[in-house]
């Protein structure tokens, strides 16, 4: 049977990968996708938590709001890896210090 602590140990497994690809890559779309990863393992977290402990529905809500949050940081984070590109024709971070000429 899977518990509690299995649901747990993935999500922490996978935010432990999501900020161990954010800290060491320098690609801003791999940096992205490693944010996506970790708000997963929130969502997984909440949503386990909620299954868990369904007295009510506020873990998935939660869920939903993050989902929402990601979406959202996922269309501003393209837009300035868009904006980044045009300027500087490169998308790593080691080169991006000003998005000015």
């Amino acid at each position: 049977m899977i518990g509690l602590g299995h649901y747990l140990a993935l999500s922490a497994f996978l935010f432990g990968v999501g900020a161990i690809g954010f800290l060491t890559r320098r690609n801003v779309l791999i940096q992205l996708m490693s944010i996506e990863i970790m708000l997963n393992a929130v969502n997984l977290t909440l949503v386990s938590f909620n299954r868990y402990l369904p007295t009510n529905h506020t873990g998935q809500l939660f869920a939903f709001f993050v989902i929402a949050v990601a979406a959202a940081e996922a269309a501003v984070g393209l837009a300035l890896v868009i904006g980044m590109y045009r300027i500087k024709k490169s998308i790593y971070t080691d080169d991006q210090n000003l998005l000015k000429h």
